[in-house]
């Protein structure tokens, strides 16, 4: 399939390739944060149960040893805090030629200050900048516009792609820091629709395997006529052919796997069907977004090990099975000020299988059982900087979320808002019963796994209070602070970073805060 589309989006562009150049734009953007999280980060990945709790769970491997729990998140007051300010510059080139023929090059650069200061105040000694990380080209691409006189357009090339409001598939790792994908991208476009398609490399490994590559397929379509409400419906598609194995024995060995069903690990194909409707209506604004995935989750399964007689082993039939949405609704008041209120609310569908019964534990032939949340793609959208973004852009999933909010505009150059959400997790995680000894959590029968305890799913009350001021139609400052009314879940702890593959648990349950000043010039 991947075939298919290089070659036939070579051949389109090679039909105008003969064009000379028309106009010329340069411009691009510089921005820069400052931020500073209070009683939220460790400096150092933390174990949460001293001996961990063995091979016999599968708990996975997310950062750390097999059957360890780790975490990124204290929640406590012992340790520093986490605070930089991070800076990007983008420029662009874009080029118009005759014969609908364009061309476009981004260069990216993002860095944090005091990472290439070239000079030794102490010493006196300078230094050349550490320039290994500096100026990526993060876009370029071709695009050739009305093929063959049709409402339609190729885009080959590096490119960032964002589809809808970014929810799945977006190019905003943060504010300051980009991504794009190389591929192929085709949009049709007419006044009451639009349709694209498109294929991206995510992964390239040859020669060292001949299909052991990571590909990306999407079909975003939107219906524009029907108003008051343009609806998306979408298929979003992720190829993993990377190898996998838990063993790399000799025949014999390898020929009892196979007879037994063991280290089978297939190509994971995942997809995601999904559908937005979104609009407005008089006074009224709503965005309803709800998406569903399934299909082989064969790369998941092979991080969450398991010891048995037969040897240690993940889960080679592994699925994703998961629903998301989001739904916000608001209502702006036509008086000064334009004041608007909202409600909403998000959810994002997890498991966890991560404890195992009486019979199970007695069992020297138990099988591995993998946990498989919702798995966020590419997404744009965080819904907290202290849940969602450290440690890992938007990818905290097994969680659902109530928010409502108000902004107003005091001032024509003037906004301001505050938002108020309640975090509970989906699937909480069974510890086994422990003691505490000081802040250490100490298994008191570590041998017994079939024990457990579940964990508190109330991560607690957030609330955002924003000021952003628009100096000119180029050039923004916002200010804002998040604060979290910490639940007890931010103690005991459940798997909801990393797309639910990754321990979100402190060593207390400490409120939390977030701070943050960005600005941004256009030029």
């Amino acid at each position: 399939m991947r075939k298919a589309l290089c070659l036939l989006g070579l051949l389109m562009a090679a039909s105008a390739v003969y064009a000379e150049l028309q106009n010329v734009e340069i411009g691009g953007e510089i921005r820069i944060r400052g931020r500073y999280w209070h009683q939220v980060a460790t400096a150092a990945r933390e174990g949460r149960l001293l001996g961990g709790i063995g091979r016999s769970r599968a708990v996975g491997d997310r950062g750390g040893t097999l059957g360890s729990l780790t975490s990124l998140v204290d929640f406590d007051d012992r340790g520093g805090d986490t605070k930089f300010v991070e800076q990007r510059i983008s420029l662009f080139v874009k080029a118009d030629f005759t014969n609908n023929v364009g061309a476009y090059i981004e260069f990216d650069d993002y860095e944090r200050w005091g990472q290439d200061f070239r000079s030794n105040y102490l010493t006196g000694v300078d230094a050349p900048a550490v320039s290994n990380d500096d100026v990526e080209i993060i876009q370029a691409y071709i695009d050739v516009n009305e093929l063959y006189g049709q409402p339609l357009r190729v885009r080959i090339g590096r490119q960032e792609i964002v589809m809808g409001k970014a929810w799945l598939v977006g190019s905003q790792i943060s504010p300051c820091l980009h991504m794009s994908y190389d591929g192929i991208r085709f949009t049709y476009e007419v006044d009451d629709y639009v349709i694209d398609a498109w294929w991206a490399k995510l992964a390239e490994n040859s020669p060292n395997e001949e299909d052991g590559d990571v590909d990306f397929y999407g079909v975003y379509g939107t219906y524009k006529a029907f108003e008051p409400v343009d609806i998306s419906l979408y298929w979003l598609y992720v190829r993993d052919a990377a190898a996998r194995n838990d063993t790399q024995g000799a025949f014999l060995p390898e020929l009892f796997e196979d007879i037994v069903g063991l280290d089978d690990y297939g190509v994971t194909n995942f997809h995601t069907v999904g559908l937005r409707a979104w609009g407005t209506s008089n006074a009224w604004d709503y965005d309803l977004e709800l998406a569903y995935q399934f299909g082989n989750a064969d790369a998941v399964g092979a991080t969450f090990p398991v010891a048995s007689i037969l040897g240690i082993y993940g889960d080679d039939d592994a699925n994703f099975n998961n629903w998301a949405a989001d739904l916000a609704v608001g209502y702006t008041f036509d008086v000064n000020w334009k004041p608007r209120i909202y409600i909403g609310g998000a959810y994002f569908g997890g498991e966890d299988n991560r404890d195992i019964s009486f019979w199970e534990w007695l069992s020297p032939f138990r099988d591995s059982s993998a946990s498989v949340s919702f798995n966020r793609l590419f997404s744009s959208i965080w819904y907290t900087n202290i849940f969602d973004i450290l440690g890992g852009a938007a990818n905290f999933s097994n969680f659902h979320q109530v928010r409502v909010g108000v902004s107003a505009k005091p001032t024509e150059k003037l906004d301001t808002g505050v938002d108020i959400m309640y975090f509970g997790i989906n699937k909480a995680f069974d510890w086994p019963p422990y003691i505490l000894l000081g802040s250490a959590r100490v298994p008191i029968f570590p041998g017994l796994a079939f024990w457990t305890d579940e964990s508190d799913k109330d991560l607690g009350i957030l609330t955002h209070l924003w000021v952003k001021y628009n100096y000119s139609k180029d050039l923004f400052v916002k200010v804002g602070w998040e604060h979290l009314f910490s639940g007890e879940a931010t103690y005991n702890g459940s798997f909801a970073k990393m797309n639910g593959l990754d321990l979100l648990a402190g060593s207390d349950d400490a409120d939390a805060d977030y701070l943050y000043f960005d600005m941004g010039l256009k030029f």
